[in-house]
């Protein structure tokens, strides 16, 4: 009892302290903006907005910004909508497609616009260079100025040089600073990865940046202060490290899974074996049908450029690179292979459309390569999943068969294939299935099932790694 109510009053003290802080933002008129309205932007300005400060969202889209304004949330990430819908009515978040019209208001700006791979897989800066050349043209006063995008190394530097170009074409001399502070959000856990980090990083160059980053973040962070501070080009670097090196693990298992499966392993029992080796952990080690996503493919091209254009060859990445490319077609040659080769005529259901569950986001998702191949292979596709349907009909049109839910989507099926693992198939009725579906085939690319249950079901059933 008595650790109980411990417990109780260092959460009493916890939460005080917590609203102390939120308090003390909004008396001192902590005021931001944030510049991309999109998956990082919004989540940024809604987590920061719930701890007392002043945000105001900034995008080109007209569309979208009214959207914002009325409450409808443009992507969907569990609690996003509440969060901002709540902050919005408190009066702490707002939105606008005019950066200029609140640059006097504002100390820091945040740049959450998008990078896109150019042509050749660097990072196309085009959009933070016009955020920057914008800040130059109208600041009448100091700004921080704070990417949260990813950018290559370097970035900072061109940032810095594009704010000081417009400023001197003016005529005046302001201060200002740059700083990094990328961004470690998961899809389908952003706001808890930002309201609980396990760290910050943030470059700097100046200790009055350092000072407003220490502000904007100490709410968040009141009794373990896990932000670290570094040179900038040190910061930019540790974004394209860590996902790189995520991505090399999910490749790396992919690679050993296909290995397993010619030798007699199975790779659930290796990744066990390896995971409890404290030297590497159990997280991303699962095999499966490929990465995709706003971060990692993007990311991995564009560390394997940065390392061009300063003459290094990056050997690991590009072996990271394309293990993936060819594991996100490993679902249709096991499809292939269990019909000999003659898929045309045949109806394949997919559960599962966006690259991870708790997202709707199928931006490189392995589901996009795999219809692509099975409706040039001749098949009917019928798909179903939980979020990403719109996404889908956006990006595929009618070339697929939508599906109300999981069940209709195996309708007539000859075989199915689960792409991606939400929650609400992870236990299907079998005989369900087994009375809906003309075919037995059962094609599991996240290694979900028991493989004996679905066999006792009576279904073939293949997996990936053993």
């Amino acid at each position: 009892m008595q650790k109980k109510l411990s417990n109780i009053s260092a959460c009493i003290v916890d939460s005080s302290i917590f609203h102390y802080f939120c308090l003390q933002l909004k008396q001192e008129n902590m005021n931001i903006a944030i510049v991309g309205s999109g998956y990082v932007g919004l989540v940024t300005g809604a987590c920061f907005a719930e701890i007392g400060v002043n945000v105001t969202c900034v995008d080109v889209d007209r569309n979208k910004i009214e959207k914002l304004k009325q409450g409808e949330i443009p992507i969907y990430e569990p609690g996003l909508k509440e969060l901002v819908q709540k902050n919005q009515k408190a009066g702490r978040l707002d939105f606008t497609t005019s950066l200029e019209s609140v640059l006097d208001k504002v100390q820091v700006v945040f740049s959450a616009v998008g990078t896109p791979p150019d042509e050749d897989g660097s990072a196309d800066l085009k959009y933070v260079l016009q955020v920057a050349r914008t800040i130059g043209r109208y600041m009448t006063d100091y700004k921080l100025v704070v990417t949260k995008s990813t950018v290559p190394v370097g970035t900072a530097q061109k940032v810095r040089h594009a704010i000081q170009e417009e400023l001197d074409e003016r005529g005046i001399d302001i201060a200002f600073d740059v700083a990094s502070n990328p961004e470690f959000l998961k899809e389908g856990n952003a706001i808890s990865d930002f309201m609980s980090p396990d760290r910050v990083v943030v470059g700097v160059e100046s200790e009055k940046a350092k000072e407003l980053m220490t502000k904007l973040y100490k709410p968040f962070l009141i009794n373990n202060f896990r932000v670290i501070f570094m040179d900038i080009p040190s910061a930019e670097m540790t974004k394209y490290a860590a996902n790189s090196m995520l991505a090399t693990r999910i490749s790396f298992m992919n690679d050993i899974a296909n290995l397993c499966e010619r030798v007699g392993a199975d790779v659930n029992m290796v990744r066990n074996g390896i995971g409890a080796d404290t030297r590497i952990g159990r997280k991303f080690l699962y095999a499966g049908c490929g990465y995709g996503g706003s971060c990692f493919p993007k990311d991995v091209k564009a560390l394997i450029k940065t390392a061009e254009q300063n003459g290094y060859e990056m050997t690991v990445l590009k072996a990271v690179e394309a293990v993936n490319e060819r594991q996100k077609s490993i679902l249709f040659h096991k499809l292939d292979t269990a019909w000999q080769h003659e898929l045309a005529g045949k109806t394949v259901t997919l559960w599962g459309l966006a690259f991870k569950p708790e997202t709707d986001d199928m931006r490189e998702a392995p589901s996009l390569v795999l219809i692509r191949k099975l409706l040039e292979a001749g098949c009917t596709v019928r798909v179903y999943d939980p979020e990403a349907m719109d996404e889908c009909r956006r990006r595929l049109g009618d070339a697929v068969i939508y599906a109300r839910d999981m069940y209709e989507a195996a309708l007539d099926a000859d075989a199915l294939l689960l792409v991606t693992e939400w929650k609400e198939f992870r236990l299907p009725a079998w005989g369900v299935l087994k009375k809906t579906m003309s075919g037995r085939l059962i094609i599991d690319g996240r290694n979900v099932y028991d493989a004996d249950e679905v066999r006792e079901a009576g279904f073939e059933y293949h997996c990936i790694g053993k």
